[in-house]
């Protein structure tokens, strides 16, 4: 319902004698979903770094000419969605030093930074107003100014870096990929000819033609130049990848954790339907998230599917800002409901989440105006009642409707014949990874990460039907 936003993609890619900014654009083109803000692609040619950024979509952000400046044989590349306030291109990364001799890429979002910030205070090195990704930019490259590898700067800088953190960096020489121990957010590695890709998801390496070779460990740090590739595991593995990557974020053709997101998606769909069946006449899913959801809801229940509502494909993020009529009609925008197919029908509405309610209100008005005469809703995850503070944009807890109204009490709100939610349980067997290795913090309050100075911002005061 385009609700919950991803905080960013990455890539990065090694490898003499390939098109690489080229390789890069397409790459961060497949990861679009994960960032829609602003773009940015840093290279190497061994003698100095080539740097184009800019707010937009990847398609709008580059030309043909920035392409070709960008030379080299190492690249890094970014997309995102800021969260941080300010303009989209003040926080587009990659994030370059001062002497323009390294550059990082940053997926995943830290709770706190007093640790670094009391380290680069400790050594006068500390610079106002500086971002999370840059805070850690600037910890590496004051290693790398003593005169350590860029390899042994990380290696320096990890135990100081709390929360989640996929990493892509690199100098004029040296590639580094680098996980949380947590594995909060994913990483991929791949081979393309001679070369090495690194991306957030396998859809970016089957983009570009590279071949995936495994995911990068939680706490594990790779390093790629011209002695080939190196791992070094900087902390003790332990697995807490977040929930809503299967939920939502990932494309249905990457694979996480050895498991394809369509068929993911597809499992919570056939568990919906055995926890509860609708009595309606047609399953009906918000595109695109929730259409396999629906397929294995439709396949368990036997109640047909139908694509009652059309995404316009070519709607993605404006710097246009919508006057009140058009913003009370956003829905129409993403959304067209078919009359003809809603008409004096009871339906179930099927998609991935509920977060502040406000588009999903608006989207069952729509669907009872266009003819429908029961909407009911199947949210294929349970309520989110808790922020994130890894690299998802969810409000504050008090925005979060289900942290202060009940299910019932939703259900009103949004004007819904009935409202059922997956249950955690259906949700983690669906998956089908070990529950010790998924966070599910939005769901339940667990945060597996120390959240530190900002444990204040959670209430555990809320509903729990």
């Amino acid at each position: 319902m385009e609700e919950l936003r991803e905080k960013c993609g990455i890539v990065g890619i090694y490898g003499k004698g390939l098109p690489l900014s080229r390789l890069a654009f397409f790459g961060l083109f497949a990861l679009q979903h994960r960032g829609q803000e602003a773009s940015g692609i840093t290279t190497s040619d061994g003698k100095k770094l080539h740097t184009h950024k800019g707010a937009g979509l990847v398609a709008q952000v580059y030309t043909e000419k920035n392409i070709e400046d960008l030379k080299g044989h190492i690249g890094i590349g970014h997309n995102r969605y800021s969260t941080s306030g300010g303009s989209a291109l003040d926080h587009a990364q990659p994030v370059i030093n001062p002497l323009h001799s390294f550059a990082l890429a940053h997926n995943g979002n830290l709770p706190s930074v007093a640790k670094m910030e009391k380290f680069l205070a400790s050594k006068k090195a500390l610079q106002k107003n500086r971002s999370d990704s840059e805070l850690i930019a600037d910890t590496v490259d004051f290693y790398i100014k003593e005169g350590n590898s860029l390899e042994k700067s990380v290696e320096k800088a990890f135990p100081l870096i709390t929360g989640a953190f996929s990493l892509v960096m690199m100098d004029k020489n040296t590639l580094v990929a680098v996980r949380d121990a947590y594995g909060m957010r994913p990483l991929a590695l791949g081979r393309l000819d001679k070369g090495y890709v690194v991306a957030s998801e396998t859809c970016a390496l089957k983009t570009i033609g590279a071949t995936f070779t495994r995911e990068i460990n939680p706490g594990e740090m790779v390093v790629i130049n011209e002695n080939g590739i190196k791992s070094v595991q900087l902390a003790p593995s332990n697995p807490k990848h977040d929930v809503f990557e299967y939920v939502y974020f990932a494309r249905p053709d990457s694979v996480l954790n050895g498991k394809l997101i369509y068929e993911v998606r597809k499992n919570f769909g056939k568990t919906l339907a055995r926890e509860f069946k609708a009595n309606v006449d047609a399953i009906v899913p918000v595109p695109d998230t929730a259409t396999p959801v629906a397929l294995g809801y439709s396949e368990i229940s036997g109640i047909p599917m139908e694509m009652a509502l059309v995404k316009n494909r070519y709607v993605h993020r404006t710097f246009i800002e919508p006057d009140k009529k058009s913003r009370r009609n956003s829905v129409a925008l993403k959304l067209i409901p078919l009359p003809q197919i809603l008409k004096g029908k009871k339906i179930a509405v099927i998609d991935d989440s509920i977060v502040r309610g406000n588009t999903c209100k608006r989207l069952v008005e729509t669907l009872f105006k266009s003819g429908a005469i029961e909407v009911h809703l199947l949210i294929s995850s349970p309520p989110v009642r808790f922020p994130d503070f890894y690299g998802m944009d969810t409000p504050n807890q008090n925005e979060l409707i289900a942290s202060h109204k009940t299910t019932e009490e939703i259900r009103k709100f949004l004007g819904a014949t009935s409202l059922h939610y997956l249950s955690l349980d259906g949700l983690i067997k669906s998956i089908g990874l070990p529950k010790e290795h998924i966070s599910t913090s939005c769901f339940t309050g667990v945060y597996p990460i120390d959240l530190k100075e900002r444990k204040g911002e959670v209430s555990y005061d809320v509903p729990n039907k």
